[in-house]
Parts: structure tokens; sequence; C-alpha cells
């Protein structure tokens, strides 16, 4: 465990074993949604219902890059890591969007905010060595069969 916290063990191990595919998605996804929210705080003097749809649609493909993400990287990951992994991606995203398109430069309590987000990671995703401890932990319920049917 304490190797895990070693600045450079095992985190090109652990990048190369990671289904590229899923951040890329989950940085996608997190793109369109972050504009959706955010990116009509520049133009406060468009009618709501519009600006509501414009978002609505802007959302949309959000959700086609989502649940894909998802779907493919569960099982590499499990739920709870995917979400802490999304919540990363999003914070980043609204960071480096906030700054850019707001002109809103983060302060030093966000970079402490994001600090302790990326804490959260690694805490929840596991190590190779505590990955395969959990798969020897893991059992498989038993089916269930009927065996009383008058």
């Amino acid at each position: 465990m304490a190797d895990r916290f070693r600045l450079g063990v095992g985190l090109p191990e652990a990048l190369a074993r990671i289904d590229m595919r899923t951040i890329v998605l989950l940085l996608l996804s997190n793109s369109f949604m972050t504009l959706a929210w955010y990116g009509h705080l520049r133009f406060r003097s468009a009618p709501l219902l519009g600006t509501i749809l414009a978002s609505w649609l802007i959302a949309l493909p959000e959700y086609a890059l989502q649940v894909p993400a998802n779907r493919w990287g569960y099982g590499q990951f499990t739920a709870a890591q995917l979400k802490i992994i999304q919540e990363v991606i999003s914070i980043s995203v609204f960071v480096l969007f906030s700054f850019f398109y707001l002109k809103e430069a983060p302060t030093w309590r966000t970079g402490l905010a994001f600090l302790l987000i990326v804490g959260a990671v690694l805490l929840v995703v596991p190590s190779s060595s505590s990955r395969d401890q959990q798969a020897e932990h893991r059992t498989v319920p038993a089916p269930t069969t009927k065996t009383d049917c008058p």
C-alpha cells in the first residue's frame, strides 16, 4: 500500500491498463455538459426558455457519450470509481472552461478542492495488489432454483 503513494511507482503501469476509450468519452461528455450548464452565463439577457432549450440540445450529445463510457468502463472500474473519475474530469473541464470562456481565474480554494478530489480518486481506484486482493474476496452469489414446487 505504501508503494502506491510513492511518486512514480505503479502510475505508468496503472495507466497502461486503463481503457482510454472510457476516459476520452467521459472527457467529451463533460465538455458538452459544462457548455450546456454554464455556456449561457455570458448571454444573461437571452430569454430563459430559449436558453433552456439550447442547453438541452447541447446536453443531448453528453448522454450519447456518457452512457457508453459508463457501460464500457464498468467492469474495469466499479460504479463508484467511474463516478469519482467522472468528477475529476468534470472539475478539470470546468476549471478550464471557467478560465478561458468565463474569464474567471481559479482561487487557491479551487486548487485545494481539486487536489482533494484527486485524493479521492487515489483512494477509490485500487492499486494492482489491492485489486487482486479484492478479486480473491469477491464472491459470486449461487444461482437460485425452485425445488419446493407444489
